[in-house]
């Protein structure tokens, strides 16, 4: 496995907001990357106050009290999304947004109730949209850049998936469009797409058989770090991807 790399001044200035920042995953390697490469502030949005202020306490012992600020947001409640963006305003503004937030679940499609379709649709697809829609109106006359996390589910199927693979397929959908919509105003929108990307909290949630299978099929014998997924994150919030908008980028080798 490559080390760890160290900031570049890749995010010098710039307010990040990020949802689902909390825990150990994607979204905390994300928020850490991205004030290692220098970024003025990170907002941390989470449903979760006891990871997330746990999360901003490192945090800030570590970069800063006056670059990190930690808000709970449920990205299904409008309001909640109202704070988040409101918080970043005290930092000059969101220029970049990463749309971390996702709710998985196993279920086959002959057991899986509405509820869990509708809710995994909303936190994951809908929950996106909310918070595109909100960054891009304050974005407007300035410009910035959103990064959604969607998934390799999104393009090939997996069993018990349906819910969460029609909401991450709609995360590369409304990807293309909103970058359609917004690239008038200066804004860029592109996605990841993480096939496997261990962390503790996958790993006691996950089955030893599953977490195995889903191995095999890495091109590289082993899952993701999520700090390797989260550098992709940085490039396409970096300058470096200046002319990139529309695209989902596989963090795998898996497409299909």
């Amino acid at each position: 496995m490559p080390d760890y790399v160290s900031g570049h001044s890749l995010l010098a200035g710039r307010t990040v907001v990020v949802t689902a920042a909390a825990g150990a995953g994607i979204g905390a390697a994300v928020v850490r990357r991205c004030l290692e490469e220098d970024a003025r502030a990170v907002v941390l949005g989470d449903i979760h106050k006891r990871r997330l202020d746990a999360a901003a306490e490192e945090l800030r012992a570590t970069f800063g009290d006056d670059r990190v600020a930690a808000v709970l947001c449920d990205v299904t409640s409008e309001d909640d999304v109202e704070g988040l963006f409101a918080a970043a305003d005290a930092f000059g503004g969101v220029d970049v947004l990463v749309n971390n937030a996702g709710l998985g679940g196993t279920a086959s499609i002959l057991e899986m109730t509405d509820e869990q379709w509708s809710k995994v649709l909303d936190i994951t697809l809908t929950g996106t949209m909310r918070c595109t829609r909100a960054a891009g109106r304050r974005m407007v006359g300035r410009g910035g850049v959103i990064v959604n996390n969607a998934s390799v589910v999104g393009w090939r199927a997996q069993e018990g998936q349906a819910h969460y693979a029609a909401a991450k397929a709609g995360v590369m959908a409304l990807t293309r469009c909103t970058a359609l919509d917004l690239a008038p105003h200066g804004i860029r929108v592109n996605a990841v797409a993480p096939s496997l990307a261990m962390h503790p909290f996958l790993a006691k949630v996950t089955s030893d058989e599953v977490l195995a299978s889903l191995t095999a099929r890495e091109a590289f014998g082993r899952a993701a770090e999520p700090w390797e997924v989260a550098n992709v994150v940085v490039f396409l919030a970096s300058d470096y991807s200046s002319y990139l908008t529309g695209e989902v980028v596989s963090v795998s080798s898996q497409h299909a």
